[in-house]
Protein backbone atom coordinates (compact mmCIF):
# COMPACT_ATOMS: atom_id res chain seq x y z
CA UNK A 1 0.00 0.00 0.00
CA UNK A 2 2.70 2.28 0.70
CA UNK A 3 5.96 2.86 -1.62
CA UNK A 4 9.03 1.39 -0.43
CA UNK A 5 11.35 3.03 1.51
CA UNK A 6 14.38 4.37 -0.16
CA UNK A 7 17.05 2.53 2.17
CA UNK A 8 15.69 -0.28 1.45
CA UNK A 9 15.46 -0.28 -2.33
CA UNK A 10 17.28 -1.88 -4.71
CA UNK A 11 21.06 0.29 -5.57
CA UNK A 12 19.75 1.30 -8.80
CA UNK A 13 16.64 2.61 -7.36
CA UNK A 14 18.56 4.45 -4.99
CA UNK A 15 21.21 6.13 -7.52
CA UNK A 16 18.15 7.14 -9.42
CA UNK A 17 16.74 8.53 -6.37
CA UNK A 18 20.08 10.63 -5.98
CA UNK A 19 19.95 11.82 -9.10
CA UNK A 20 16.63 12.62 -9.91
CA UNK A 21 16.29 14.42 -6.48
CA UNK A 22 18.48 17.26 -7.11
CA UNK A 23 16.85 17.34 -11.13
CA UNK A 24 13.16 17.83 -9.64
CA UNK A 25 14.37 20.33 -6.69
CA UNK A 26 16.08 22.42 -9.31
CA UNK A 27 13.30 22.27 -12.09
CA UNK A 28 10.52 23.12 -8.66
CA UNK A 29 12.94 26.14 -7.38
CA UNK A 30 13.56 27.02 -11.27
CA UNK A 31 10.66 29.81 -11.80
CA UNK A 32 11.41 31.28 -7.89
CA UNK A 33 15.11 31.59 -9.00
CA UNK A 34 14.05 33.08 -12.02
CA UNK A 35 11.82 35.58 -10.30
CA UNK A 36 14.71 36.83 -7.72
CA UNK A 37 17.43 36.87 -10.33
CA UNK A 38 14.89 39.26 -12.44
CA UNK A 39 14.25 41.56 -9.28
CA UNK A 40 17.77 42.26 -9.15
CA UNK A 41 18.13 43.02 -12.62
CA UNK A 42 18.75 46.22 -14.27
CA UNK A 43 16.24 47.97 -16.25
CA UNK A 44 18.00 48.21 -19.20
CA UNK A 45 18.38 44.62 -19.26
CA UNK A 46 14.74 44.44 -19.56
CA UNK A 47 14.64 47.07 -22.37
CA UNK A 48 17.27 45.15 -24.19
CA UNK A 49 15.35 41.83 -24.34
CA UNK A 50 17.62 40.25 -21.81
CA UNK A 51 14.99 38.32 -19.76
CA UNK A 52 16.89 35.03 -19.20
CA UNK A 53 20.30 35.61 -19.14
CA UNK A 54 22.78 36.74 -16.56
CA UNK A 55 22.17 40.40 -15.49
CA UNK A 56 24.63 42.83 -16.66
CA UNK A 57 24.84 44.46 -13.06
CA UNK A 58 23.28 44.00 -9.62
CA UNK A 59 20.37 46.54 -9.16
CA UNK A 60 18.63 44.75 -5.98
CA UNK A 61 19.59 48.05 -3.53
CA UNK A 62 17.31 50.65 -6.68
CA UNK A 63 14.96 48.29 -6.96
CA UNK A 64 14.04 47.00 -3.81
CA UNK A 65 14.15 50.80 -2.39
CA UNK A 66 11.88 51.40 -5.34
CA UNK A 67 9.30 48.91 -4.70
CA UNK A 68 9.11 51.02 -0.95
CA UNK A 69 9.51 54.68 -2.19
CA UNK A 70 7.26 54.41 -5.25
CA UNK A 71 4.87 52.03 -4.27
CA UNK A 72 1.71 51.47 -1.22
CA UNK A 73 3.06 48.28 -0.85
CA UNK A 74 3.68 48.56 2.41
CA UNK A 75 0.24 49.52 2.88
CA UNK A 76 -0.97 46.34 1.03
CA UNK A 77 1.14 44.15 2.90
CA UNK A 78 -0.78 45.77 6.38
CA UNK A 79 -3.42 45.31 4.49
CA UNK A 80 -3.35 41.34 4.13
CA UNK A 81 -2.30 41.03 7.62
CA UNK A 82 -5.56 42.65 8.47
CA UNK A 83 -7.42 40.01 6.32
CA UNK A 84 -5.00 37.27 6.90
CA UNK A 85 -4.91 36.90 10.92
CA UNK A 86 -8.56 36.87 11.22
CA UNK A 87 -9.16 34.93 8.61
CA UNK A 88 -6.93 32.19 10.54
CA UNK A 89 -8.16 33.00 14.01
CA UNK A 90 -11.71 32.59 12.64
CA UNK A 91 -11.27 29.40 10.75
CA UNK A 92 -9.04 27.79 13.13
CA UNK A 93 -11.67 28.18 16.05
CA UNK A 94 -14.51 27.13 14.28
CA UNK A 95 -13.26 24.18 12.79
CA UNK A 96 -12.02 23.23 16.78
CA UNK A 97 -15.34 23.74 17.99
CA UNK A 98 -17.09 21.66 14.78
CA UNK A 99 -14.17 19.25 14.73
CA UNK A 100 -15.11 18.10 18.32
CA UNK A 101 -18.75 18.05 17.87
CA UNK A 102 -18.23 15.73 15.04
CA UNK A 103 -15.79 13.82 16.50
CA UNK A 104 -16.93 13.31 20.25
CA UNK A 105 -20.66 13.09 19.79
CA UNK A 106 -22.47 10.17 18.33
CA UNK A 107 -26.06 11.67 16.83
CA UNK A 108 -28.14 11.48 13.38
CA UNK A 109 -27.20 13.12 10.75
CA UNK A 110 -23.48 13.44 11.87
CA UNK A 111 -21.96 11.81 8.88
CA UNK A 112 -24.59 14.33 6.74
CA UNK A 113 -23.19 17.14 8.05
CA UNK A 114 -19.66 16.27 7.95
CA UNK A 115 -19.89 15.77 4.62
CA UNK A 116 -21.75 19.15 4.02
CA UNK A 117 -18.46 20.66 5.08
CA UNK A 118 -16.28 18.61 3.17
CA UNK A 119 -18.48 18.98 -0.31
CA UNK A 120 -17.78 22.56 -0.05
CA UNK A 121 -13.67 21.97 -0.81
CA UNK A 122 -14.81 19.93 -4.22
CA UNK A 123 -16.91 23.33 -5.29
CA UNK A 124 -14.86 24.70 -7.87
CA UNK A 125 -14.32 28.50 -6.72
CA UNK A 126 -15.03 30.08 -9.70
CA UNK A 127 -18.31 29.19 -10.35
CA UNK A 128 -18.87 30.83 -6.90
CA UNK A 129 -17.49 34.38 -8.20
CA UNK A 130 -20.82 36.02 -9.52
CA UNK A 131 -22.87 34.72 -6.33
CA UNK A 132 -20.56 35.76 -4.06
CA UNK A 133 -20.08 39.09 -5.82
CA UNK A 134 -23.74 39.80 -5.96
CA UNK A 135 -23.79 38.51 -2.08
CA UNK A 136 -21.47 40.66 -0.70
CA UNK A 137 -22.94 43.93 -2.71
CA UNK A 138 -26.18 43.07 -1.16
CA UNK A 139 -24.60 42.76 2.40
CA UNK A 140 -22.72 46.16 2.02
CA UNK A 141 -19.49 43.86 2.36
CA UNK A 142 -18.08 44.64 -1.11
CA UNK A 143 -14.39 46.41 -1.27
CA UNK A 144 -14.12 45.99 2.24
CA UNK A 145 -11.75 43.98 4.67
CA UNK A 146 -14.43 42.64 6.98
CA UNK A 147 -16.25 41.06 3.74
CA UNK A 148 -13.02 39.42 2.18
CA UNK A 149 -12.35 37.94 5.75
CA UNK A 150 -15.66 36.21 6.26
CA UNK A 151 -15.74 35.10 2.98
CA UNK A 152 -12.22 33.68 3.54
CA UNK A 153 -13.37 32.09 7.05
CA UNK A 154 -16.54 30.61 5.08
CA UNK A 155 -14.20 28.43 2.72
CA UNK A 156 -11.41 27.74 4.85
CA UNK A 157 -13.62 26.13 8.06
CA UNK A 158 -14.61 22.95 5.61
CA UNK A 159 -11.02 22.30 4.90
CA UNK A 160 -9.87 22.82 9.04
CA UNK A 161 -13.18 20.73 9.88
CA UNK A 162 -11.79 18.00 8.18
CA UNK A 163 -8.24 17.90 9.34
CA UNK A 164 -9.69 18.68 13.28
CA UNK A 165 -12.25 16.00 12.85
CA UNK A 166 -9.49 13.52 11.68
CA UNK A 167 -7.25 14.55 14.15
CA UNK A 168 -9.61 14.96 17.33
CA UNK A 169 -11.14 11.04 16.45
CA UNK A 170 -7.00 9.54 16.67
CA UNK A 171 -7.17 10.96 20.18
CA UNK A 172 -7.82 8.71 23.21
CA UNK A 173 -11.43 8.68 24.04
CA UNK A 174 -10.94 7.38 27.56
CA UNK A 175 -9.66 10.71 28.38
CA UNK A 176 -13.30 12.33 27.57
CA UNK A 177 -14.87 9.29 29.27
CA UNK A 178 -12.53 9.51 32.52
CA UNK A 179 -14.06 12.95 32.76
CA UNK A 180 -17.39 12.17 32.12
CA UNK A 181 -17.42 9.85 35.11
CA UNK A 182 -15.83 12.40 36.99
CA UNK A 183 -18.74 14.87 36.27
CA UNK A 184 -16.76 17.39 34.22
CA UNK A 185 -19.21 19.30 31.76
CA UNK A 186 -18.11 18.71 28.31
CA UNK A 187 -17.11 22.82 27.83
CA UNK A 188 -14.28 21.67 30.45
CA UNK A 189 -13.62 18.69 29.07
CA UNK A 190 -13.06 20.56 25.70
CA UNK A 191 -11.04 23.22 27.17
CA UNK A 192 -8.42 21.53 29.49
CA UNK A 193 -8.56 17.68 27.64
CA UNK A 194 -8.74 17.96 24.30
CA UNK A 195 -7.74 21.43 23.73
CA UNK A 196 -3.86 21.04 24.70
CA UNK A 197 -3.99 17.79 22.88
CA UNK A 198 -4.88 19.86 19.79
CA UNK A 199 -1.79 22.47 19.38
CA UNK A 200 0.27 20.65 17.03
CA UNK A 201 -3.00 20.20 14.50
CA UNK A 202 -3.62 24.00 15.23
CA UNK A 203 0.30 25.30 14.21
CA UNK A 204 -0.67 22.76 11.51
CA UNK A 205 -3.48 24.72 9.91
CA UNK A 206 -2.70 27.50 10.70
CA UNK A 207 0.53 27.78 8.73
CA UNK A 208 -1.41 26.36 5.93
CA UNK A 209 -4.46 28.78 6.08
CA UNK A 210 -2.26 31.53 6.63
CA UNK A 211 -0.30 30.62 3.68
CA UNK A 212 -3.82 30.38 1.62
CA UNK A 213 -5.02 33.19 2.38
CA UNK A 214 -1.66 35.88 2.13
CA UNK A 215 -1.41 33.94 -1.59
CA UNK A 216 -4.84 33.94 -2.61
CA UNK A 217 -5.24 36.31 -5.94
CA UNK A 218 -8.54 35.80 -7.48
CA UNK A 219 -10.85 36.72 -4.67
CA UNK A 220 -8.40 39.68 -3.37
CA UNK A 221 -9.66 40.99 -7.53
CA UNK A 222 -12.73 39.86 -7.33
CA UNK A 223 -14.35 41.20 -3.76
CA UNK A 224 -11.96 44.36 -3.89
CA UNK A 225 -11.40 47.30 -5.85
CA UNK A 226 -10.10 49.94 -3.37
CA UNK A 227 -6.52 50.16 -2.90
CA UNK A 228 -8.26 51.10 1.19
CA UNK A 229 -8.57 47.44 1.47
CA UNK A 230 -6.26 45.65 -1.46
CA UNK A 231 -4.13 42.99 -0.01
CA UNK A 232 -0.31 42.48 -1.19
CA UNK A 233 -1.10 39.70 -4.20
CA UNK A 234 -3.61 42.29 -5.66
CA UNK A 235 -1.68 45.40 -5.20
CA UNK A 236 1.57 44.27 -7.24
CA UNK A 237 0.06 45.90 -10.14
CA UNK A 238 1.03 49.09 -9.45
CA UNK A 239 4.76 48.38 -9.53
CA UNK A 240 4.22 48.25 -13.59
CA UNK A 241 4.36 51.46 -15.01
CA UNK A 242 1.73 53.39 -17.30
CA UNK A 243 2.94 52.05 -20.68
CA UNK A 244 5.54 49.76 -19.73
CA UNK A 245 5.96 46.53 -17.19
CA UNK A 246 8.56 46.83 -15.00
CA UNK A 247 8.87 43.27 -14.01
CA UNK A 248 11.97 43.80 -12.26
CA UNK A 249 9.94 46.39 -9.70
CA UNK A 250 7.11 43.43 -9.66
CA UNK A 251 9.62 40.28 -9.21
CA UNK A 252 11.26 42.57 -6.44
CA UNK A 253 7.63 43.23 -4.44
CA UNK A 254 6.42 39.40 -5.38
CA UNK A 255 9.72 38.46 -3.10
CA UNK A 256 8.81 41.12 -0.71
CA UNK A 257 4.99 40.02 -0.41
CA UNK A 258 6.54 35.76 -0.11
CA UNK A 259 8.71 36.38 2.95
CA UNK A 260 5.72 36.60 5.68
CA UNK A 261 4.23 32.87 5.08
CA UNK A 262 7.82 32.06 4.57
CA UNK A 263 8.78 33.47 7.72
CA UNK A 264 6.20 31.64 9.51
CA UNK A 265 6.52 28.02 8.08
CA UNK A 266 10.40 28.42 9.09
CA UNK A 267 9.42 29.75 12.83
CA UNK A 268 6.44 26.65 12.65
CA UNK A 269 8.03 24.13 11.14
CA UNK A 270 8.28 21.92 13.87
CA UNK A 271 5.06 22.20 14.93
CA UNK A 272 3.43 22.58 11.20
CA UNK A 273 5.42 19.00 10.32
CA UNK A 274 4.20 17.12 13.61
CA UNK A 275 0.64 18.18 12.93
CA UNK A 276 0.49 17.31 9.39
CA UNK A 277 1.46 13.82 10.18
CA UNK A 278 -0.83 13.23 12.97
CA UNK A 279 -3.50 14.48 11.01
CA UNK A 280 -2.64 12.37 8.02
CA UNK A 281 -2.23 9.31 10.04
CA UNK A 282 -5.02 9.46 12.35
CA UNK A 283 -9.06 9.08 10.96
Amino acid sequence: MFPTPIQKASPFAQTAYKILLPVALFLWLLPLIGVAITSVRPAGDLAAGNYFGIPSGFAGFENYSAVFNNSPIGYYILNSFKVTIPTVIGAVALSCLTGFALAVYKFKGNLVLFFLFVAGNFIPFQILMVPVRDMTLRAGLYDTTVGLVLFHVAFQTGFCTLFMRNFIKGLPFALIESARVEGVSEWRIFRYIVLPLMRPAIAALSVLVFTFVWNDYFWATVLVQGQHAMPVTAGLYSLNGQWVAAWHLVSAGSIVAALPPVAMFFLMQRHFIAGLTLGATKG
